[in-house]
């Protein structure tokens, strides 16, 4: 990949992002109707989630309108990472298809084709729109400035939070080399851990708190930056430069998760599927 420029990498990005689109207008309806129930679906647990906040009104002096605000960082952050990272997150289908094959005779580099071969625009959509209703219930409920310095935190802190999703996901799709199927443990490591991080990790006893900041960090995805612009009692608890660092933690994560992929890589023999 060294004699493509960054801005020939961005031309053939936004290609494979047009082909995407326009596989997607071919089947209108069972893309709108794909995209409908990704949103109906999420909003269902967010329902759910308003209906028991309902009762009481606060937990731990967390507000339903705050409680709302942080949920909606996992949204849209969750939107974003699909819309960058699909390929990754179908990363073991391309293996066990045989499609990561093709990937290898080609002249780009291998992550570049995985993340540019995919974008999953009904799932970014369903997500997104549900982030979106959130944040404008609840971004002019909880005594925000959104003055300059606010809003580009805000845009930081949700492409943090989608690298840091894109790398958990990634390793599991790195143990795609050995084992062809991830499904059960991307589940354990990436959903699960996401449901948790719905709810403020003060809730939760010491050893989830440690594990959502320093094993799989969905801390830095909603909980610290959120508390950037709450303020709440409960970041006493935790180290206040947890707050700022959620880009880093995105970067350093990635480049780790990525040596680790790259000696899948070296280990890889064809799963005889291929289909191209």
């Amino acid at each position: 990949m060294r004699g493509n420029t960054l801005m020939n990498l961005f031309i053939i990005f936004y290609q494979y992002s047009k082909l995407s689109l326009k596989t997607m207008l071919e089947y209108k309806f069972d893309r709108t109707f794909i995209t409908l129930a990704i949103f109906f679906r999420e909003m269902i647990s967010v329902v759910v989630m308003f209906l028991i906040l309902t009762r009481f009104l606060h937990i731990k002096d967390w507000q339903l309108f705050e409680l709302f605000f942080l949920y909606s960082f996992l949204f849209l952050s969750y939107s974003l990472f699909i819309f960058l990272f699909a390929g990754i997150r179908d990363f073991d289908h391309m293996i066990h298809s045989g499609e990561f094959d093709r990937f290898l005779t080609r002249p780009l580099g291998l992550m570049f084709q995985i993340v540019a071969s995919r974008v999953d625009y009904p799932a970014t959509l369903g997500h997104g729109i549900v982030g979106i209703i959130l944040f404008m219930f609840t971004a002019s409920n909880v005594g925000i400035d959104w003055n300059i310095q606010n809003i580009i935190y805000y845009i930081i802190a949700l492409i943090g939070g989608a690298i840091i999703q894109a790398s958990i996901f990634m390793i599991s799709a790195s143990f795609s080399f050995w084992t062809i199927r991830v499904e059960n443990l991307r589940n354990l490591i990436f959903f699960n851990s996401r449901r948790i991080a719905g709810y403020p990790i003060s809730f939760y006893p010491s050893i989830i708190q440690k594990i959502l900041i320093f094993v799989i960090p969905f801390a830095f995805v909603n909980y610290f930056p959120a508390q950037y612009y709450l303020g709440k009692e409960d970041i006493e608890l935790f180290w206040g430069g947890y707050m700022y660092l959620t880009p880093f933690v995105g970067i350093i994560m990635f480049f780790i998760v990525y040596l680790f992929w790259k000696m899948g890589v070296r280990s890889y023999s064809s799963s005889g599927n291929s289909m191209y």
